[in-house]
């Protein structure tokens, strides 16, 4: 008898080891998740301003060397919104994709950014915008179908949304809460009124 106490003890102990492990596991994942999103939304901000400043010396005629190299680093920040252009996708053939991509690049720099809308309102404001005028939490694909019937000249996906939701998350401007194994979310300024 005093073997099978013994067994149950040890069982109890592993079963409780396991238990506290999975929660350290699960705490440094949450941990992990939000370092992640702040250095997301860190680069974005420095991509940004590297645009804005790319920008204006082209604007005020600076011709040195080293901006050069930024603009080739701008290039790469500029194939998002080429890649958001539906003319760009239909215009050209299946395999012309790509090469119609790069030349859209370089457009920005001309006047191609005018058509794109140079002043069209950032993912951020877009997703919290339209959360601020529901009623109840939207999940990232409800929030995904809603742009994209609202903005069809983007070229809208879950995971930029989603991506998007969470930074609103991580800087305070949005609330996150689960059903089940879904993820809803709402406006910060909404749930504390309410509350």
């Amino acid at each position: 008898m005093s073997e099978n106490t013994s067994t149950s003890t040890i069982s109890a102990d592993y079963a409780q080891r396991i238990t506290d492990d999975l929660a350290a596991n699960r705490s440094e994942q949450d941990r992990a998740r939000a370092e992640l999103t702040r250095l997301q939304d860190a680069l974005v901000q420095l991509e940004t301003g590297e645009q804005i400043l790319v920008k204006m010396q082209e604007v005020l005629g600076g011709g040195s060397t080293k901006p050069a190299v930024r603009k080739s680093k701008d290039r790469k920040v500029a194939a998002v919104p080429a890649a958001r252009s539906p003319k760009s996708r239909t215009a050209s053939p299946k395999g012309g994709r790509k090469q119609k991509a790069q030349a859209d690049q370089g457009a920005p720099a001309d006047g191609g950014a005018a058509t794109k809308g140079a002043g069209d309102p950032t993912w951020r404001e877009l997703v919290t915008g339209y959360l601020t005028t529901q009623r109840e939490p939207k999940s990232a694909a409800e929030v995904t179908s809603a742009l994209t019937e609202s903005h069809p000249q983007r070229k809208t996906q879950v995971a930029v949304v989603r991506n998007t939701l969470e930074q609103g998350v991580a800087h305070g401007l949005l609330e996150r809460s689960k059903q089940g194994r879904s993820v809803y979310y709402s406006p910060v300024s909404a749930t504390t009124s309410d509350a």
